[in-house]
């Protein structure tokens, strides 16, 4: 039977629809130019007011007998909407189901505005407050005590609940949040502007506006209730975030202690050979390239960087290379940029496996094989793997291969870039079997034998010394940790 809302047709309910999708963009903090998204007091009632515009055709649609067949049409025509490749991917969940609560669906992007400043805060509790105000006042002849009861009587009840749960106590919200309004303004501005913006109402049938439905909803009550949870989220963020400062500490003093292949506490030496006191200070050496490489990838900075990769490239492939293609249109701010640009892209790579990088590295131990072998051992993984079909696209999913690909055309003939980074990331990230990994190599024989690159790392050629302790030394022993040799073997 299809649609059969007595008062739009789903042309135009799929047109407001559009619309509202781009209030959505807004009201999650930004503007389509990266500029922050100012919202007041009145546009955050109007756009609440559409909230309930879809609730109330969703009301309307369920007193029909024909509901089920019209909200399958309208998740048809939804689902054709979400599929275009250009269609915010925050919103990709949105559905006839997400509509039916749409006042929620608004004040919860509202609310998760990064960062939710001070002013933003101010306007979403005045509106609010004002909305239920206005309610109260339609069945209530002390309305503005009876609310303010209310809220403090839901405020005392949310703490003591949360309390009970064992939360943080600096995470509640201590004040009473109709303190941003004193009570003589909200008296005033409810007698000067009784009925706040018709918002909505004028695509909505004259005889019930959604206006009517507002009585059923505690605005003011969910605004509380979820800063609440994000105050109570932000405070084990920053629990974690400091016992991650704390381990990154102790590992930055070279303090954390991990399996080694003997004990530094049992060495001595008094009476130690010379070729023993040699494996003693390669091993300190390994020692110190683990902590500072571990620092790196437990550094606030890099695990923010990883959480931004995950969420720029889980959208399509056509939107995340136009966010990156766009930044060419400034050849200057493309240049200051680029290694942010690639450090995503190489953070972005593993971002869904992280947790395992971090676990694998860990678990590497000390070898005492000479670097040159185990470049030997390395440039040997490379061409067996790169030589069989089955290696190339193993463990790789399709969003991967979109980033390799476009890492690998951008490092083409700038490979030298990747020195930039901590020899542990690109070690990592790289695939042994990609042409990534073989450029990766070729930079290497390069710098090993000294021949003119475009950076230089050492001067181990020129002196003829073997490369020990240099930063070529180190990024072939974690090449060889990651690609060539199985933790389990140490």
């Amino acid at each position: 039977m299809g649609w059969s809302h007595p008062n739009i047709s789903l042309e135009d309910l799929l047109s407001l629809i559009k619309g509202f999708v781009d209030m959505l963009i807004l009201s999650s903090g930004y503007q389509s130019s990266g500029l922050l998204a100012h919202w007041d007091a009145e546009n955050i009632k109007k756009v609440i007011q559409w909230g309930l515009f879809f609730e109330e055709v969703f009301r309307r649609l369920q007193d029909l007998d024909s509901y089920h067949d019209s909200v399958k049409e309208l998740d048809t025509a939804l689902l054709e909407l979400r599929t275009n490749p250009y269609f915010p991917q925050g919103l990709a969940h949105l559905s006839s189901a997400t509509l039916s609560k749409a006042r929620d669906f608004v004040l919860q992007h509202l609310l998760q505005t990064l960062p939710l400043r001070d002013e933003h805060l101010n306007a979403l509790l005045t509106a609010t407050i004002k909305m239920d105000l206005d309610d109260l006042s339609k069945a209530k002849y002390d309305f503005l005590n009876v609310y303010i009861d209310k809220l403090m009587l839901q405020t005392a009840s949310l703490n003591l609940v949360q309390g009970k749960r064992g939360f943080i106590k600096d995470s509640m919200i201590s004040y009473p949040l109709v303190d941003f309004l004193s009570k003589d303004q909200l008296v005033h501005d409810h007698v000067s502007n009784p009925g706040g913006p018709g918002g909505v109402d004028s695509v909505m049938d004259s005889g019930s506006p959604a206006t009517k439905e507002f009585s059923s909803h505690d605005h003011s009550g969910f605004v509380i209730r979820d800063v609440l949870k994000r105050q109570n989220t932000v405070s084990c963020i920053s629990l974690i975030e400091k016992s991650l400062d704390v381990l990154s500490e102790i590992v930055t003093k070279n303090e954390w202690v991990g399996s080694y292949n003997f004990p530094l506490e049992e060495c001595s030496l008094a009476g130690m050979s010379l070729a023993h006191k040699d494996k003693l200070k390669e091993f300190a050496l390994w020692n110190q390239w683990k902590a500072r490489s571990l620092s790196y990838l437990l550094d606030k900075r890099t695990i923010r960087l990883v959480s931004g990769a995950k969420l720029i490239f889980s959208a399509p492939k056509v939107q995340w290379l136009r966010v990156f293609e766009s930044l060419k249109a400034s050849k200057e701010a493309y240049n200051n940029n680029l290694l942010e640009i690639i450090e995503l892209l190489l953070l972005g790579f593993i971002s869904s496996r992280w947790s395992g990088v971090i676990k694998h590295f860990i678990s590497v131990s000390y070898d005492s094989l000479p670097i040159s072998k185990q470049y030997y051992d390395v440039c040997n993984t490379f061409r067996e793997r790169s030589q069989h079909p089955h290696f190339k696209d193993q463990m790789l999913n399709s969003k991967e291969l979109d980033i390799l690909e476009y890492l690998t055309a951008l490092l083409n003939i700038q490979i030298h870039k990747l020195w930039e980074f901590p020899p542990v990331l690109a070690a990592a990230v790289i695939p042994s079997s990609s042409a990534l990994f073989g450029l990766y190599l070729s930079e290497i024989e390069k710098q090993m034998r000294g021949d003119p690159s475009t950076v230089r790392c050492c001067t181990c050629s020129q002196d003829g010394k073997e490369h020990k302790e240099c930063e070529i030394a180190e990024r072939i022993c974690w090449l060889y940790g990651f690609h060539s040799r199985s933790p389990s073997n140490g």
